[in-house]
């Protein structure tokens, strides 16, 4: 009796011997046995395809059936048979829970297919094969415990890949809906997932234009807190904190580290140095004028006056934040030269509320009214 590992015939039929477990033996005194080396040989592609799709037909639950599966969703994949693929898995793994590899060919499928639903509910399957492999133990037997290494390897590598087709299809679509539901369902199963950071700035942008702001600030704090200096979820974390002003601190903070990352990040690889700087310029006036904001609010009037002077060099010609920042400057320096009696003070809250009545907008009145009171000494 002639008897043949899987394992071993994985080797001389080529198959990927990182995916394959000595689960059944290869008996070729039986019809079984002599099918499936009668398939796993042959070398014409749709001759191989009709033998092992009569092998599963025929024998349905046999201890090969779920390597025969393995062996044609490649000849599916190639063909452009997703839906053949998809279903091999789901008898495959019914067999085989563990057998990521037939779960993970099954979610190429999908994706060949662009399919959300599908990428969503195979990359799940794909995990979930990929943790059950984890989960066994390492055999006795050395060339048992050499193919299990291999399989574990397999296992980790394929949940890396699981992630990734999460964010590589979140990628791929231009409807907001989908980026929402993908980049939520990566952000729940893979909270430490390296592709969060690099998909953020696409799902945060598709939960503010699905009006969901709330998630996408905290989606955007997540970010952060892997990622301390992404300047982009910084700014979300630190804007969507002001404009609810449900945690003023929070924007101060996030202020902070936005300005730091600014004086210290070097240019994006592929990123332009000049459309670089130009943002760095940008980014810091707007964490200096956020922080003078945040303290506005509080009525600190010292840290109002500081942080939008800081800001004033950055944000030169961009009226819509000059207006508000020239405004409060004002307002810090006239509540403070009252406390103080500091006409020096009061001098600098009417140069800089007269600057504010110069720029047409929601604050000119207002600027028109306080310098009018300044003058008066009121």
């Amino acid at each position: 009796m002639k008897v043949f590992s899987a394992a071993l015939l994985a080797v001389v039929l080529a198959a990927p011997a990182s995916a394959q477990r000595p689960k059944f033996d290869f008996d070729t005194t039986t019809p079984q046995g002599r099918l499936l080396q009668q398939a796993g040989t042959e070398t014409d592609e749709a001759r191989k395809q009709a033998l092992f799709e009569g092998f599963v037909k025929t024998f349905p639950k046999h201890g090969g059936t779920a390597w025969a599966y393995s062996q044609l969703q490649p000849i599916y994949l190639k063909n452009q048979q997703w839906d053949s693929s998809i279903a091999a898995a789901v008898t495959a793994l019914e067999l085989d829970p563990a057998n990521s590899l037939v779960a993970y060919n099954a979610l190429q499928g999908c994706e060949k297919k662009s399919d959300v639903s599908c990428v969503k509910d195979w990359s799940a399957r794909t995990v979930e094969a990929a943790r059950k492999m984890l989960g066994i133990a390492k055999p006795a037997d050395g060339k048992e415990a050499e193919e299990w290494a291999r399989e574990i390897d397999y296992a980790k590598q394929v949940i890396i890949r699981c992630e990734y087709s999460l964010y590589a299809m979140a990628l791929q679509t231009a409807d907001p809906a989908a980026i929402v539901d993908l980049g939520s369902t990566l952000f729940d199963r893979h909270p430490e997932s390296q592709y969060i950071p690099q998909v953020a700035g696409r799902y945060v942008a598709a939960l503010q234009q699905t009006g969901q702001k709330e998630k996408a600030v905290e989606a955007a704090e997540k970010v952060v807190a892997m990622d301390k200096t992404n300047e982009d979820m910084l700014v979300v974390a630190a804007d969507g904190n002001l404009q609810s002003k449900k945690d003023l601190a929070k924007v101060i903070q996030y202020s902070d580290q936005l300005i730091a990352a600014m004086q210290s990040k070097p240019a994006p690889q592929g990123v332009d140095p000049a459309a670089w700087d130009k943002k760095k310029t940008t980014l810091t006036g707007l964490g200096h004028w956020m922080k003078g904001m945040a303290y506005q609010e509080t009525k600190n009037f010292e840290e109002t006056d500081k942080s939008f002077r800081e800001a004033l060099p950055f944000i030169a010609g961009n009226n819509d934040l000059l207006a508000p920042a020239y405004f409060f400057i004002g307002v810090a320096n006239h509540s403070m030269s009252r406390a103080a009696k500091n006409p020096k003070l009061r001098a600098e809250a009417a140069r800089f509320t007269e600057l504010c009545t110069k720029i047409a907008g929601p604050y000119q009145q207002s600027c028109v009214k306080n310098l009018s009171a300044i003058k008066l000494g009121k």
